[in-house]
C-alpha cells in the first residue's frame, strides 16, 4: 500500500494506493491516443486532476480499477483512457463481433450526459459507435435495437437486464465493464448489477482466451458491496482512493461513538485514556478552541496522564511539540497529544492510532483527523465472512446533547462504516431533521412529493414535505370552477413534465375568460392604448402582447439596481402558469377592468403513474409524447384531491366533441398513454400519501364535495360536464343538452356512490368555527373566526341563532342555544374576509351572566372588547 501528498496549490491532496502508480499529471505525457488529446484540447479540457492523473495509467494498461474520488461521479475519469484502449492494435484487431465496451450508469439521465460525451470525443478516435440503450419495459422496442457494429453501449442495469433477455450473446463480447457511480448502483439495484456481473463471469469463462477483460468501477464514496465485487469478479485491482474518509473504510478503521453529557466529556476521556496508555497507543485528543485544548491538558496533567498539547496560541512551535510527542513513544512512555484541528496540517502526523473527538467534528474536520492514523490503515480487501481482529487505527467520537451542528452530516458516514450507532444518536438527529424542516417552512412544497407522493432524499431537499396553511390555501380554487369535481374540463397550457401541467378549468357555461381575453385583445389592438410601463414594480399585474394574443403576466422578479432604462424582467403568465423573461419596454398599463377576474392557471397532476426502475424524473421521451399530444387540447378529469391551486386528477382524458351526435368521444386517458410507451408504471400509493399529507388541513376531495350540490342544483350536473372549448368559439347551445361519454373511466364509480352519500350525510354536521363574544346593556355581538365564507346562511330565533357556511371546501356549522332571549327582527349578520360578525339585540336590557345554556369549547368571550364598570365585573352572576 502506498500514500501519496501532493500540493496542488495551497492545498495538500490524498491518495490511498494498493499498488504504485507514477500520476500522468500533464495531458501531453498522459497515456492517451494523439487524436483525442487533441479533442480535450479543442473542448478546453483543463485537467488531468489529481484523481485523474492516477486514475488514468491503470485504466489505459487495461488493469481492473476501483476508483474512490469526490469527483468521482465524473465520467472523464474513464472515458479517455476507456476510448484511448478501444484504438490500440490489441482490440482493433478483434473481431466485429467482439471488443464491446459497457458502461452501467444508475439512471437514464447519468446515461444520456456520458454517451453525450462519448459522442463529443469520438471524433478523436477511429471506428467508434457508441450507442444508448434505453428500452423501458416495452419489449417490441428491446428486439428493434440494434447494437451490431458498436464498440460502446451506454445504459443502466434495468435496461440491460431487458435486452439481455433477447440478446444473450452481448456479454460474450464484452471486453470492458465499466461501473459508473458505483455506490449509488450497489445501494439502488445490487441485485441487478449482482447478476449482470454473474452473467459477465461466466461469459467470461467462456469467451476466447485471448480476448481482453477489464472491469472499472468508479464512485465518490465506498460501498459495503464492492468488497465483494473485488474479491469475486476482479483479478488483482488497483485501488485509488483520493477521500481520506473512505480510505479509512476500506482501511477498516473502527469507528466508536461514545454517548455521554457535555459535562462528564473529561471524565469519559479519561476512562478511554486508561485503556491505551495500558496498550501504549498513541493518542491524538482533537477539538475545535485554545480553551479546550488548555482545560484538557490540565486536566490530564493532574489525572498523571502525560500529555502535550498544540494550538495557534502556543508558545512551543509545531516541530518541537512533534519531536517531544515521537521521542516519548519511541522511548516507551506513552504520551497524549491534545491539539486543535488548526495544527494538523504543520504537525503533518500520519502515524497515530487513536484520534479522540473531544469536540464533535465537521464532515471537513473528520477527514483530516482521520487524516493523522492513516499509516495505520489495513491495506487488504477485508473478508466478511472470517472473523478478523480489530485494526490498530481507531477513531472515538464523543456524543454529547451539543453535537446536532454535524451529527446530520456524520450519521450516513458511521453507517456505512459499520460502526455501532448508539439511540441518542438517532435521537439526536431525528431532532434536528426536525428542526430543518421548520426552516423550509416557508419554500414550496416539494414537487416531488406531489407528482409521486414520496421524496426520497428529504435530507438534501431544498423544499418542504409538511403543509403550510399560508402557503397551500392562501389561494385556494374558487368553488365555481369545480362545478362537478367528478368531471371538469381541463385546458393545459404548460407542461412541466409527464403527469405535471399548468392550464385553467373551463366553465360548464359560457367562459369568463375566453371573454376576458376577446375584450384584452381587443382593446390592445388600439395603438394608443398600448401605455409602455416606465416603472417595472414587483407583484404588480401588467398586459403582455404576443402576436395577435395579449396574456396577464405578474413581473416576480425584477433586476437588483436599473443600470439601464431597459432591462430583462422574470414574469408569470397568471393565465397560464408558465414564466419567461422579457424586456421591461414591453410591459403595458392593464386596466383595472381587466384584473376583476382573479388569475385562472391551476396546476394540474396527474395520479398513479411514475418513472419505471425507481427513476425520480421522467424520460424526456415520455414528456416530448405527452406535451406534443395534450398542450392546449380539451380534456376531461375526476378530480380525487385539491390543495391551494393544486389539482390531483384520476383519470384525465383527451376529448372530441361531436355536435352532430351531441356525444363527447374520449379519445385516450393520460395514464394509459404513458404506460403504453413502457417509461411509466403503476403507483397505487400516491393518491394515498396525499391525502395523509393533507390529513391535518381542510381539503377539498371527491366526498366532501359532494355537499356543495343540492337537490336543486342536480339539475346543471350535466349541462357542468359538457364545456366549451375556448379555443373553438361558442359551439350551439343544444350540443350540450344531452351530453354522453364513451369511456369507462367514468362509469367505475357505482360501486363507490353509497360511500359518498353516507360521507355525505355526515359531513353536514360541518366543523364548528371559532367565535368570540362580547356585550353591551342592548346587544351582544359575535365574531365568527372563518375565512372568505361562502353560501353563508344565519338564521334567528327567540333563543336561538343558527349559522352556516362554507370555507376552504369545508362546511361550519354552529347552533347555539342563548343563555337570554333576542329580538330576532333587529338581530343582523356582516360577512367580512375574515370573520363573519354577528350581532344580537337583546329583549332585556342588562348584562348576560353568560352567552350559552350549555356550555361549547368552541366559544369564547373577547376580553379585549369586553366593556365592564368599575366595581362589577362580567362574572358576577356565575
Amino acid at each position: 500500500r502506498f500514500q501519496s501528498f501532493q500540493n496542488v496549490g495551497k492545498e495538500k491532496n490524498f491518495v490511498f494506493l494498493s499498488k504504485k502508480i507514477e500520476p500522468s499529471s500533464v495531458l501531453e505525457t498522459a497515456p492517451l491516443f494523439d487524436g483525442l488529446k487533441k479533442e480535450l484540447v479543442w473542448n478546453k479540457f483543463s485537467g488531468p486532476t489529481f484523481t485523474e492523473s492516477y486514475c488514468w495509467p491503470p485504466v489505459a494498461w487495461g488493469r481492473d480499477v476501483v476508483a474512490i474520488s469526490h469527483q468521482g461521479n465524473d465520467p472523464l475519469l474513464y472515458i479517455p483512457p476507456v476510448l484511448t484502449l478501444l484504438q490500440e492494435s490489441d482490440y482493433q484487431a478483434l473481431p466485429n463481433m467482439s471488443g464491446v465496451s459497457l458502461i452501467l450508469c444508475p439512471g437514464w439521465k447519468k446515461a444520456q450526459l456520458v454517451f453525450d460525451l462519448l459522442k463529443t470525443y469520438k471524433k478523436g478516435c477511429r471506428r467508434l459507435h457508441p450507442v444508448l440503450v434505453i428500452l423501458g419495459q416495452n419489449k417490441e422496442a428491446a428486439s428493434q435495437t440494434e447494437i451490431r457494429g458498436c464498440e460502446v453501449v451506454v445504459t443502466t442495469p434495468y435496461n440491460l437486464l431487458r435486452l439481455l433477455e433477447l440478446n444473450t450473446g452481448l456479454l460474450c463480447r464484452l471486453c470492458q465493464l465499466v461501473l459508473d457511480e458505483v455506490e449509488v448502483l450497489f445501494s439502488d439495484t445490487s441485485e441487478q448489477v449482482f447478476t449482470i456481473l454473474d452473467c459477465y463471469k461466466k461469459a467470461t469463462a467462456q469467451a476466447q482466451r485471448s480476448q481482453p477483460h477489464q472491469i472499472i468501477a468508479v464512485g465518490t464514496q465506498w460501498n459495503k458491496h464492492m468488497t465483494s465485487l473485488i474479491k469475486e469478479f476482479m483479478n488483482d485491482p488497483h485501488i485509488v482512493i483520493t477521500v481520506i474518509e473512505e480510505a479509512a473504510i476500506f482501511g477498516n478503521v473502527q469507528q466508536v461513538v461514545q454517548p455521554c453529557m457535555n459535562s462528564d466529556r473529561t471524565a469519559e476521556l479519561l476512562k478511554i485514556l486508561d485503556f491505551t496508555q495500558r496498550n501504549l497507543q498513541k493518542v491524538l485528543v482533537f477539538t475545535d478552541s485554545v480553551t479546550e485544548v488548555e482545560m484538557i491538558h490540565k486536566a490530564l496533567k493532574s489525572n498523571s496522564v502525560v500529555s502535550l498539547k498544540k494550538h495557534k496560541e502556543s508558545k512551543c512551535n509545531a516541530v518541537c511539540v512533534l519531536e517531544r510527542w515521537r521521542k516519548m513513544h519511541s522511548s516507551g512512555t506513552p504520551a497524549v497529544l491534545v491539539l486543535t484541528d488548526d495544527c494538523l496540517q504543520s504537525l503533518g502526523i500520519t502515524e497515530a492510532t487513536w484520534v479522540i473527538h473531544f469536540s464533535f467534528p465537521s464532515p471537513a474536520a473528520f477527514g483530516q483527523r482521520l487524516q493523522s492514523i492513516s499509516d495505520n490503515f489495513c491495506t487488504g480487501i477485508k473478508d466478511s465472512a472470517v472473523d478478523q481482529e480489530p485494526t490498530k487505527a481507531k477513531s472515538v467520537i464523543l456524543l454529547t446533547e451539543n453535537s446536532s451542528c454535524h451529527a446530520p452530516g456524520i450519521l450516513p458516514y458511521l453507517k456505512r462504516a459499520e460502526a455501532e450507532i448508539p439511540e441518542e444518536l438517532y435521537d439526536l438527529i431525528a431532532r434536528v431533521q426536525e428542526s430543518e424542516e421548520d426552516k423550509k417552512f416557508s419554500r414550496p412544497l416539494c414537487a416531488s412529493l406531489k407528482t409521486f407522493g414520496i421524496c426520497k432524499n428529504r435530507a438534501e431537499c431544498p423544499d418542504r414535505h409538511q403543509i403550510n396553511l399560508s402557503i397551500d390555501m392562501a389561494q385556494n380554487i374558487a368553488d365555481e370552477m369545480i362545478e362537478t369535481p367528478e368531471r371538469v374540463a381541463i385546458l393545459p397550457l404548460f407542461i412541466v413534465h409527464a403527469t405535471n401541467y399548468f392550464g385553467r378549468i373551463v366553465k360548464k357555461q359560457k367562459d369568463q375568460y375566453t371573454v376576458l381575453a376577446k375584450e384584452m385583445n381587443d382593446y390592445f389592438k388600439v395603438a394608443e392604448h398600448r401605455i409602455s410601463v416606465n416603472t417595472v414594480e414587483k407583484s404588480v399585474f401588467y398586459g403582455l402582447r404576443e402576436g395577435a394574443n395579449c396574456h396577464r403576466v405578474q413581473v416576480v422578479e425584477t433586476p437588483a439596481k436599473d443600470e439601464e432604462n431597459v432591462y430583462k424582467v422574470t414574469i408569470k403568465y397568471v393565465d397560464e402558469g408558465r414564466t419567461s423573461q422579457v424586456n421591461s419596454d414591453q410591459l403595458l398599463h392593464l386596466p383595472a377592468k381587466f384584473q376583476y377576474l382573479p388569475p385562472q392557471a391551476v396546476e394540474i397532476v396527474v395520479c398513479r403513474v411514475k418513472p419505471i426502475d425507481n427513476e425520480v424524473e421522467w424520460n424526456p421521451k415520455v414528456t416530448d409524447h405527452i406535451n406534443h399530444k395534450i398542450k392546449g387540447k380539451l380534456h376531461h378529469a375526476k378530480v380525487v384531491h385539491t390543495l391551494g391551486r393544486t389539482l390531483w386528477v384520476d383519470p384525465m382524458v383527451g376529448v372530441t366533441h361531436l355536435p352532430t351526435l351531441k356525444i363527447w368521444i374520449n379519445e385516450y386517458s393520460i395514464r394509459a398513454e404513458i404506460l403504453s410507451m413502457g417509461l411509466g408504471t403503476d403507483n397505487p400509493e400516491h393518491v394515498g400519501e396525499i391525502q395523509k399529507l393533507c390529513r391535518q388541513v381542510p381539503v377539498l376531495d371527491h366526498a366532501e364535495s359532494l355537499e356543495h350540490f343540492t337537490k336543486e342544483d342536480t339539475a346543471g350536473l350535466e349541462e357542468a360536464s359538457c364545456p366549451q372549448d375556448p379555443l373553438i368559439q361558442e359551439d350551439s347551445a343544444e350540443s350540450c343538452n344531452s351530453p354522453m361519454f364513451l369511456d369507462v373511466f367514468f362509469l367505475d364509480d357505482v360501486v363507490q356512490t353509497k360511500e359518498a352519500e353516507d360521507s355525505t350525510v355526515h359531513q353536514q354536521k360541518g366543523c364548528h368555527p371559532p367565535i368570540k363574544w362580547f356585550q353591551d346593556d342592548v346587544s351582544v355581538t359575535l365574531k365568527v373566526q372563518i375565512l372568505r365564507a361562502a353560501g353563508s346562511k344565519c338564521e334567528f330565533s327567540r333563543e336561538k341563532v343558527a349559522f352556516s357556511a362554507y370555507s376552504e371546501g369545508k362546511l361550519y356549522v354552529a347552533d347555539l342555544e342563548l343563555y337570554q332571549s333576542v329580538i330576532a327582527e333587529k338581530s343582523t349578520c356582516v360577512i367580512k374576509d375574515t370573520e363573519a360578525v354577528i350581532l344580537l339585540v337583546k329583549e332585556k336590557k342588562g348584562a348576560w351572566g353568560k352567552l350559552l345554556k350549555n356550555k361549547n369549547i368552541h366559544v369564547s368571550l373577547d376580553f379585549e372588547r369586553w366593556e365592564e364598570s368599575e366595581d362589577e365585573g362580567p362574572f358576577k352572576t356565575g
